[in-house]
Parts: structure tokens; sequence; C-alpha cells
């Protein structure tokens, strides 16, 4: 057996200072070459940790096997058994947690770029004539609909599809994609590769219905006349606000708002789209969270002379994944860390002028593991801003546990499920994503709607609930 490298092969990206710029992918993606000696590095293990850490049980051994024996085919083919949005989970999944950090090679050198390899075989894939198919079982007769066309829901109707179901999306806005298309910045998940995915569900049958809002043009239950199971994958679109002075004043936006104006309504191309956005010159963006990172390097590519990420506790606590708060260091990002805002000052037209903050130090632990951050008293100290962005969470929509009665919901507003099956408390409605789990990572929605698939289509087959 050759020798392993304990390093593995780097993707190459642009540099900071020309990125910082523009809205372009920062990594530029592996050559067949780079993947074959990435794949390499895979000791192909009989017992792979790296499955078990993945949400969608991608077999990892086996489209990484055919990687580096250069059968690109095969290895896509690996690859849809079990996941019909690689290209995306290439580029935004927290490999570096879950199967990356179950990697028997990451105990003593790099693990394998499990991550880098999956979104190379994707993007292979677009260069070529015609995409790997998914077998379709015959027709069931069964129909399914589908609420929200976000991670959740498209891994639900790729999976009912292949079973042999018909399925419908119903997706509120304009465009399919969900957290995908509006919350994810062009930069690190470009929408050409969500609209490449989304059309390769829609070429398995799928059926996609948009600017559909459910609860309002029909309501769940009467889905349930039409169709023969529901689910509900609408996500968690609505803001959370630390309810502190000064949070209504105008240039203090919800994250949400914020890049959903530059990605889905393609402000950043203003005025080629006509779509104005706020382009603040000092910008602080509260949060430590992937979407925070989104916001804070969202800011730098419009224009802002300073960004300025505030973050309650240390670096170290940071929940955004660490290669995107590499990113925003090397982009210039300023990092205000162990300072919470207590309150924000405007000028006498109602425009946000400064953020009033206290130092933090941090206490014991808290409910999360984490440790409590504490205010300092008497540290509090201002910085100029003319822009805010919010960045502190989500939480679900309401509308469809407000009219869906029987839809028990907990006192976050989350659906409650069995997280074994994704069933609901009401017969024939499943749920999953992050209306049922809060504000969490795409694979992990990924894989809420696997669970849900499997006890779909026994509930279809069987009637059993």
């Amino acid at each position: 057996m050759a020798k392993v490298s304990p390093k593995r092969t780097p993707m190459k990206e642009q540099a900071p200072e020309v990125r910082r710029h523009n809205f372009d992918e920062v990594p530029f993606g592996y050559t067949p070459e780079e993947a074959r000696a990435e794949a390499q590095r895979c000791l192909q293990c009989k017992k792979p940790g790296c499955v078990e850490g993945c949400p969608v049980q991608v077999d990892i051994p086996g489209f990484i096997r055919h990687i580096a024996e250069g059968n690109f085919l095969e290895a896509m083919k690996v690859m849809k058994r079990t996941n019909v949005l690689p290209a995306i989970c290439g580029r935004v999944c927290p490999q570096e947690t879950q199967c990356e950090g179950a990697c028997v090679l990451g105990r003593k050198m790099e693990p394998v770029a499990i991550g880098n390899l999956e979104r190379f075989i994707a993007d292979w894939e677009a260069t070529q004539p015609e995409c790997v198919m998914c077998e379709i079982q015959p027709a069931t007769g069964k129909k399914v609909a589908v609420i929200g066309s976000g991670p959740a829901g498209l891994t639900l109707a790729g999976d009912m599809r292949k079973l042999g179901h018909e399925v419908t999306i119903f997706e509120a806005l304009h465009k399919p994609g969900g957290v995908l298309m509006y919350g994810i910045p062009e930069f690190r998940l470009p929408k050409a590769i969500v609209e490449r995915e989304v059309n390769f569900v829609r070429s398995m049958g799928v059926k996609l219905e948009l600017n559909y809002v459910v609860g309002k043009l029909k309501t769940v239950d009467e889905l349930l006349e039409e169709f023969d199971a529901v689910f509900i994958g609408t996500g968690a679109g609505l803001p959370l606000f630390m309810n502190i002075p000064g949070e209504n004043y105008l240039g203090v936006y919800s994250a949400n708002e914020y890049l959903t104006r530059s990605n889905l309504m393609k402000a950043y191309l203003f005025p080629k789209y006509d779509t104005p956005i706020v382009k603040g010159k000092n910008v602080a963006v509260i949060g430590g969270g992937n979407v925070a990172m989104d916001a804070a390097r969202t800011a730098l590519r419009l224009g802002a002379e300073r960004s300025i990420l505030i973050y309650r506790r240390s670096r170290d606590e940071m929940p955004a994944r660490a290669a995107e708060i590499h990113h925003a260091e090397e982009e210039g990002v300023e990092f205000q860390l162990l300072t919470n805002p207590v309150r924000y000052i405007a000028d006498e037209n109602g425009w946000v002028r400064e953020v009033e903050c206290i130092r933090m130090e941090l206490g014991e632990p808290d409910a999360s593991g984490r440790r409590r951050p504490v205010p300092v008293p008497g540290s509090e100290f201002r910085i100029p801003v003319d822009t805010v962005v919010i960045a502190i969470g989500n939480s679900p929509n309401p509308l469809i546990p407000q009219t869906t009665p029987g839809l028990e919901v907990s006192k976050r507003g989350t659906v409650v499920v069995d997280p074994d099956t994704g069933r609901t408390s009401k017969k024939g409605v499943f749920a999953g994503g992050d209306i049922v789990t809060g504000a969490a990572t795409v694979i992990l929605a990924m894989g809420a709607g696997r669970i849900a698939a499997r006890s779909m289509d026994e509930y279809l087959r069987t009637g059993r609930w």
C-alpha cells in the first residue's frame, strides 16, 4: 500500500484582497488530478465511521474509491443513491464535525477532504452531456404534497419519487431552494448550483408550484383532501431580535432581510436588478454563526469600509464553521469578541449612528455546554455604525401551525415529531428540518427529509400510523 500523505490536497481559492470585492465563488474546486490524489488518501475502512457521521448515510468509501480509480461516472451513481444534492452538500455542509470528523485518518493526520470530493464529483457531472438519473420504482398511485423547497423538502421529494410516489412541492417564494437560494450568499453557494440541483429533482418527475403560500391559498387539511400524505419543510424564517433599545431605528436589519435582498432579489447587481440595498460604510453584524459570517462578508462586497462582527463569547465558542471564520478574517472582517450590544443610538432623522456595547467575560457553562457570557460592569463603549445586521438566529414561521388544527407545536413554535419517523401528531402529516429543530444545518435538514421519506413510504404502503 502506498504511503498516505498526512495533509489533504488543498483546494485553490481566490485571493482575499480580490474576492472581498466580488460575489464569485471563493474556492475554485479540484482538477481531476487533484481529486484522484485526495481520494487515494482514503483507507477504505471496513467499518467506516464517516458514513455513520453523515446524516444522509452516503456510501463515502464507495464513491471515493471510484474517484481514486478515475471512474467518475460510477462515483456519481453511488452518490445519487442517497444524496440528490451533492453539489450543495459539498459546499455548505459542516463536514469537519460530521463525516470528516469521524474519519480515521483524522486521528493522526488531516482527514480525507470528503466535502471537496463530493463537490468535485457533482461539478464534474455538470460538465457532462447527460446527468446520472435515479432509478424510479413503478408508480404506486399515491400522491405526496411537500410544503417548502428547501433541503428537507427537496430530499424527501427525491426519495419519494424514487419509491414511485407522485410528488408536488409547494413553494411560497418565486424561486425554489428555500434557504439555499435566499439565505446563503452567491460567493459560498452560487444560485446556478441550486437551480441545477432543483432541476435534477424536477427531472425525476417532481412537480413544483411556486408563489404558493400554504396556510393562505390552501391549508394542510385541504391538501390532505387531495394528497395521501403531507410533508412540512418550511424552515425557520422568522428572525429573532435582542429586544434592546433602538432596534426599530432605520438602518437596523435582520439578517433574513439583508441576505434575502442580496441573494434572492439580486440587489448586489443593482441597478441591473432594481432591488436597492443599503451599502453601509460602517456595518456591524451581531452574532457568531454562519449567517453572521455571511452577512459580514456580504457587507464588504457591497462596499463597506468596515465590517465589524460583534459576538458575546470568544472565538472558540463561535458556532460558525471554521472555514467561514477563517475566510471572514482573511477578507478583513473585524471581530469584536466578548462584546454584546446594549442599545442603538440614532441621529435626528432616526438613522442608526452608533451601537453601544458592553464587554463580556465567560462564566460557568450554560445549557448549551458553552461558558455563559457575563457582562463586565462599567465597560460600556460605542462603535460608529450606519448599518446593523442582526444574525442571532431564527424561529419557525407560525403560519402553518396556526392554520393546522391538531398539529402539536413546542413552546419554541417548532413542530413536534417522532425523531425516528418524522411523524407529527396529525395523521398523514410529517415534518422535518428547521421547522422541527429550529435553525440548523442544511445536511441535518436533508437527513430529516430522508428519515421522514422512509416512514412516509411505509405509511402509504400499509396505512398504519
